[in-house]
């Protein structure tokens, strides 16, 4: 979580979560449903054929044992308990934090193309359990608590049921989303995903210590055998990427003094130029700062485009690094300047080498051409 789990924070999620409920009960007054995408509401058929995609993309790529017949005999049991459930309302289907954008202090959504008619405790489940959020328990149950009470004050509904409903929406959800993880890092490889199976485990884990899953024996047997075969079979799956030779520069360099050499002799890698951002070095009290210290964050993270500058250069450099890592490269360096070293691109490489720590888990080697031979002195 770029900010940590601070209060600023825990306010943006309250926000998103008023937000949705308006966008829920209004979002598809005007909408034909015939007309979605994927499938016009999350009925049965559609509960039925996410749990298929976590039995084949997960459970059959790991091995897990299971009786076919019972299981598949719970997985209908279960689509048709959800696809029951009323009333129905505009279902975002995909809403997690990197579909929310934060501007002026306020969200605004994004990526709901896979939108349908569904129930609403969907979207809030896709958002609390959410598994690279890593929320703590607290901050669930508050913030579902919020989402609750703001959804009173527009439609009334009977709160046990509402609750019970929830707590079986989330495992579905938790099981697509590791279907997910199975499809695009196992097979496909790609590093984030792959990398994303832990959380997703854990967050079954977490589940599992909350709610109880009576009437499904197999499925329950099957989530037992999972939080402990999977976890044996590491490194083979998980930790695929770990052991790789992919070793990652991160610098900041000023252009003053001239685009850093790559001595790996792999040729270079990404220069990303960061004078397009308004430059805090220009006013006073940020002359003798660093893009490390708070009060030049804020101004970065306020007064400039640094979120959307490094929302498209971690798109990029994501192309690269999925690549290298199947590929077994040994080296990528990537570099940010700007006109003094100091404040653009001291912030950007820092927030690139956190973000491939916590995507690939990377350990990259971070170096500030300038600040370091200054020893942090300005």
């Amino acid at each position: 979580m770029k900010k940590g789990y601070t209060d600023e924070v825990k306010d943006l999620y309250k926000k998103s979560l008023s937000s949705l409920v308006l966008m829920q009960l209004t979002g598809g007054l005007e909408l034909d449903f015939t007309k979605c995408f994927s499938a016009a509401s999350f009925d049965k058929n559609a509960v039925l054929a996410d749990l298929n995609y976590f039995k084949y993309f997960f459970l059959d790529l790991h091995k897990i044992n299971y009786n076919k017949v019972r299981l598949n005999e719970e997985f209908e049991m279960l689509a048709k308990q959800i696809g029951q459930i009323t009333p129905l309302y505009f279902m975002y289907r995909d809403f997690q934090g990197r579909n929310i954008l934060i501007s002026d202090n306020e969200p605004h959504f994004i990526d709901y193309q896979g939108g349908m008619k569904g129930p609403l405790q969907y979207d809030v489940a896709s958002l609390l359990w959410q598994a690279k959020a890593q929320l703590p328990s607290d901050w669930r149950t508050e913030l579902y608590i919020h989402y609750k009470q703001t959804l009173r004050k527009h439609i009334a509904f009977e709160e046990k049921s509402f609750d019970a409903d929830y707590s079986l929406i989330v495992l579905v959800r938790l099981l697509q989303v590791l279907g997910s993880y199975g499809l695009r890092g196992i097979i496909e490889r790609r590093a984030h995903f792959l990398s994303s199976i832990p959380l997703g485990l854990a967050n079954l884990k977490e589940w599992r210590s909350h709610f109880a899953l009576e009437r499904y024996e197999e499925l329950s047997a099957v989530m037992i055998e999972m939080a402990t075969q999977i976890t044996e079979q590491q490194p083979g799956v998980v930790k695929a990427f770990a052991a790789n030779k992919l070793k990652v520069i991160v610098q900041s360099f000023s252009y003053k003094q001239g685009i850093p050499e790559d001595m790996s002799g792999n040729g270079g890698g990404f220069v990303f130029d960061c004078r397009g951002l308004l430059n805090p070095g220009r006013f006073d009290e940020y002359k003798k700062k660093t893009g490390r210290d708070r009060e030049v964050i804020d101004f970065l993270e306020s007064k400039t485009r640094v979120d959307e500058f490094l929302k498209h250069a971690k798109a990029i450099v994501d192309i690269s690094m999925e690549d290298y890592l199947n590929r077994g490269f040994e080296n990528l360096m990537i570099s940010f300047g700007c006109t003094g070293g100091q404040h653009r691109s001291v912030y950007c490489t820092d927030a690139m080498a956190q973000h491939l720590k916590e995507t690939y888990g990377i350990d990259a080697t971070v170096r500030h051409l300038v600040q370091d031979a200054k020893d942090w002195v300005n």
